[in-house]
């Protein structure tokens, strides 16, 4: 059911541009922008595509994960971390990080560094945020009783807080993933000379807006895609933690 209304939407799409009530130079029917994704797929450059957008999204991903995850466990666990860390990390992230994009070029040049280094920044956020909330938010009643049976800290962390905090952890890697993928849209518009940002840029200068279409398309595909895989971690985090 869930495939239907967006299935009739694309029918819809099709008719319309078969009768001619949506013009081509504006929106192309699905089957030419099909046609321009077969034609970038028998051609190689899809391929090519992917493999760079990916590797930008995931060395973003690890770098601003890394900072994020680490940050918001120290501030969870320690009020004075929260008092010298947290002020300048919510400062950071009330400052939109697309519109620094200047900024890195200037600091950072044009070549990759400033792309993975803004996805970074995108999506450290999420995860620093859910991180220190997940921590804070650990049952108290659990820490008493394992100060009862003589944890250590490390054990009270593996034993108690990452499994308590996993569930609420993955909600915001899925929302970074999300950032991830948007900030690579605008951040492969800097001067890229490969990846899905440059096919579309390309695509923009020969006005093949069925290719701009299949790019964005693909953008959609790959944030649904990775999204879909941390919600089954999601799941089984959960089952795991009740």
């Amino acid at each position: 059911m869930r495939l239907a209304s967006p299935i009739a939407l694309l029918a819809l799409w099709q008719l319309g541009s078969a009768l001619g009530l949506i013009p081509q130079d504006v929106l192309p029917a699905p089957s030419l922008i099909l046609e321009a994704g077969v034609e970038l797929v028998r051609s190689g450059e899809l391929v090519d595509a992917l493999a760079v957008s990916g590797v930008r999204v995931l060395q973003g991903l690890l770098l601003g994960g890394l900072v994020g995850v680490v940050l918001g466990t120290a501030v969870g666990l320690s009020p004075w971390f929260e008092a010298t860390v947290d002020p300048p990390m919510q400062m950071v992230r009330a400052l939109p990080h697309l519109g620094l994009i200047p900024l890195f070029i200037l600091w950072f040049g044009i070549g990759e560094l400033p792309k993975v280094l803004l996805v970074a920044l995108g999506v450290s956020f999420p995860l620093y945020l859910n991180t220190f909330s997940a921590i804070r938010q650990v049952d108290p009643k659990l820490f008493e009783t394992a100060q009862v049976l003589g944890f250590s800290f490390w054990q009270r962390f593996r034993t108690i807080i990452v499994p308590s905090a996993a569930p609420q952890v993955l909600v915001g890697l899925r929302q970074s993933l999300a950032i991830a993928w948007l900030t690579l849209i605008v951040a492969e518009q800097i001067n890229a000379d490969k990846g899905i940002g440059y096919l579309i840029n390309n695509a923009r200068d020969f006005l093949r807006i069925d290719v701009i279409i299949f790019g964005l398309v693909v953008y959609a595909m790959l944030g649904i895609g990775t999204d879909a895989i941390v919600r089954a971690a999601e799941r089984r985090a959960s089952r795991y933690r009740s």
